[in-house]
């Protein structure tokens, strides 16, 4: 009997499958931070290749969601890890720059779409009731609009593909801090950063923005101690 061999085509989306199902379970919390990766119980587990597995466990290092450890195995990032202050510290170097070139740089059109974006964002449930204590996938997409959208009247692609990685990179971090400080009134730090944007105040903007930042790492860095 002869086995059929995936095309790479196949391998592609075979990878993409896995690549999507552990990164939703990474984000959801279904792996604890430090939790090993093993590309041997995974193969099994979703009966796939090793190569295909490890395709999508390199994804998503590249992505800040898994680490590759020195003997070469993988594991999902430790909570104590200085990474997510490196992280903090990158997206308030760089986020208020871009906002200040929004703001002086963006036209009507931009206006109206920060305006749609926030309009979106207020209008999501961040929780449903299918997905329990964890932010809705819906919402999550609509708060990495708004704040791209934000940042996007500046007009140059370059900074924001890094902002893009940053986000990414940091949306573990930003799903763990909101689910151990459940009092933070997000909305309203989403309200004021749109007003002051429209209100062309980049001031206001920077300071309201770097105070958004800041919190999501001073409340994960409150729980490692």
């Amino acid at each position: 009997m002869t086995v059929h061999a995936p095309t790479p085509a196949e391998k592609r989306m075979l990878s993409e499958q896995v690549y999507a199902h552990l990164r939703t379970a990474i984000m959801r919390g279904e792996y604890a931070p430090g939790d090993a990766l093993k590309p041997q119980d995974l193969s099994r587990q979703h009966g796939v290749s090793l190569a295909v597995v490890r395709e999508a466990l390199v994804r998503l290092v590249g992505e800040g969601l898994v680490d590759r450890l020195t003997n070469r195995g993988f594991a999902v990032p430790a909570f104590s890890d200085d990474r997510w202050q490196q992280i903090g510290e990158a997206r308030r170097a760089i986020e208020p720059v871009l906002l200040r070139m929004s703001i002086e740089n963006g036209d009507v059109k931009w206006e109206g779409d920060v305006r749609a974006a926030h309009h979106r964002l207020a209008r999501t449930p961040a929780f449903t009731p299918e997905e329990g204590e964890y932010y809705s996938e819906t919402w999550a997409e609509a708060h990495r609009v708004f704040h791209r959208t934000l940042l996007e009247g500046c007009g140059n692609l370059v900074l924001l593909e890094i902002f893009d990685r940053m986000w990414i990179a940091s949306e573990l971090a930003r799903r763990w801090s909101t689910h151990r400080n459940p009092d933070r009134d997000g909305n309203d730090e989403h309200r004021r950063l749109e007003e002051a944007v429209l209100a062309r105040d980049p001031d206001s903007a920077v300071d309201i923005l770097t105070r958004h930042l800041t919190l999501t790492t001073a409340g994960l860095a409150a729980q490692e101690g």
